[in-house]
């Protein structure tokens, strides 16, 4: 039971571990409605409140103006579980079961921001905003056929999370070819999951492997989470056709409160137990980043011109080795053969991520359409995963190496196209993920300690996953 209750903390922190992953490990695309147009390269080009998350030098030019976008990340994974055991006899056998479809809820995910610039050569902006990462809040039924889902011991739903990043940001340009900025950001907000764990003391003695009548669901909420961070970044114009940014994220550090409730399994010997305490608190880090962007501009008239840009971004996943659990009074009471009460002890998941690389490609052709200045982008992005191919799961990694292709675009409204609307649709593509029984690393969680019994891995199988993102958004300026 020690483990099994802590496991599904750890199903909320595994899940929860995303906000600010540009692509590598849970953020299934680059965030904001004019910047997933381009790709996600939107560092060097950044020029409105979008910057706050690509490079808070980019504020420089946002002049004073209000930003809004939401956008939907329709997210879907097909898994078919496998899984061997290694019966009494000692032979290896395979099981395959039923395909089980993970989907994300019709849930727009917001960006929201203004700005203020000021001075005597208008060289000072400030800014604030709040923004949701692009992270699939996914949730997988409970049934199959009228059986346990297959993906139950890593996760059942995600529903009733709400995390937000809020940020203050400041930007300095100087002089015409240099801008400077930063920001202090705030990840906060709660996490909530349901996740299921096998009960069974014995593993095979008492009953068969993962025996429904052992199954015990446990319902989760990690909060109130305050975990601070801050970035920074500097754009360079050496010339009027070109601009170089770069930016720099620091890492979250995560360490929230936990409650979590259960609903013990229906076997015999737990018949009168109960769970007595519901808190605890979960502890990682995510990783920081770091990014460089080239833009290449040219004006073909007065009312035509091209932004080109290229981008690249490392993300240091490895820094995410494990999360750790920590019980602060959870206890069981009246399991016919523990000791009572049974208290829970500490845990460490490990999780040996990888660092990753980003690259993205995109522009946006202005020009004018009857009376209207209008913006057309298009963007391609290659975002490799963080999680090793043994560790995928649907436990919050869900993730393989991914192709996003974006089209977006822009039509300026009101005097002086003091109004932009915009709109995007991006396509994730990513490859069919297999992860052999044989190496699956995700283990099903036993919940005696010192069980000699090695208990299956629960990730094996095949993973098939898309992704769309369909947003709008638009930008005013004072």
């Amino acid at each position: 039971m020690r483990k099994g209750v802590v496991f599904s903390l750890a199903a909320a922190a595994c899940a929860l571990a995303a906000p600010d992953a540009h692509g590598s490990g849970f953020y299934y695309a680059e965030r904001g409605v004019r910047p997933l147009g381009r790709g996600g390269a939107f560092v060097a080009g950044a020029n409105d409140i979008g910057a706050i998350w690509y490079n808070p030098a980019g504020l420089a030019d946002a002049g004073s103006s209000f930003l809004f976008d939401m956008a939907w990340l329709n997210f879907s994974n097909r898994y078919t579980r496998k899984t061997q055991v290694t019966d009494a006899g000692g032979t290896v056998r395979r099981f395959d079961f039923p395909q089980v479809e993970g989907t994300t809820p019709v849930l727009p995910i917001p960006t929201i921001g203004g700005s203020y610039n000021f001075g005597d050569k208008k060289q000072y902006t400030v800014a604030v905003g709040a923004l949701a990462p692009y992270v699939a809040v996914t949730s997988y039924p409970a049934t199959i056929n009228g059986q346990p889902s297959p993906s139950r011991y890593s996760l059942l739903s995600l529903d009733g999370s709400a995390l937000v990043i809020l940020g203050g940001f400041f930007a300095y340009k100087p002089v015409e070819w240099f801008r400077v900025g930063a920001g202090l950001q705030l990840l906060t907000g709660s996490f909530q999951s349901t996740v299921v764990f096998n009960a069974n003391p014995a593993d095979r003695l008492i009953g068969a492997p993962e025996d429904p009548t052992w199954d015990t669901t446990s319902e989760l909420k990690v909060g109130p989470i305050f975990a601070p961070s801050g970035n920074a970044g500097m754009t360079f114009v050496p010339h009027k056709k070109v601009a170089i940014g770069i930016i720099a994220q620091a890492p979250f550090s995560v360490n929230s409160p936990a409650t979590i409730k259960t609903r013990l399994p229906v076997a015999a010997p737990f018949d009168k137990a109960y769970q007595d305490g519901v808190n605890a608190r979960v502890r990682f880090k995510l990783p920081p980043t770091l990014g460089a962007g080239v833009e290449v501009r040219h004006a073909f008239n007065a009312e035509t011109n091209l932004k080109v840009e290229a981008t690249y971004a490392r993300e240091f996943w490895s820094l995410h080795e494990t999360i750790e659990i920590r019980s602060e009074d959870v206890k069981l009471i009246g399991i016919t053969g523990f000791p009572s009460p049974f208290g829970v002890a500490p845990i460490t998941i490990p999780r040996n991520f990888v660092d990753a690389n980003t690259f993205a490609l995109g522009g946006e052709l202005g020009y004018k359409l009857s009376k209207y200045d209008v913006v057309g982008r298009l963007g391609l992005n290659y975002s490799e995963t963080a999680v090793p191919p043994d560790y995928v799961s649907p436990l919050g990694a869900v993730d393989t190496d991914k192709i996003t292709l974006a089209i977006g675009g822009s039509i300026f409204l009101m005097e002086k196209n003091k109004l932009r609307l915009d709109f995007v649709y991006a396509r994730v593509v990513s490859a069919d993920v297999v992860v052999p029984p044989d190496t699956a690393k995700v283990p099903r969680v036993n919940p005696v300690k010192g069980n000699p019994t090695r208990t299956e891995a629960v990730n094996g199988g095949l993973y098939e996953i898309s992704a769309n993102v369909f947003g709008l958004g638009m930008n005013y300026k004072f």
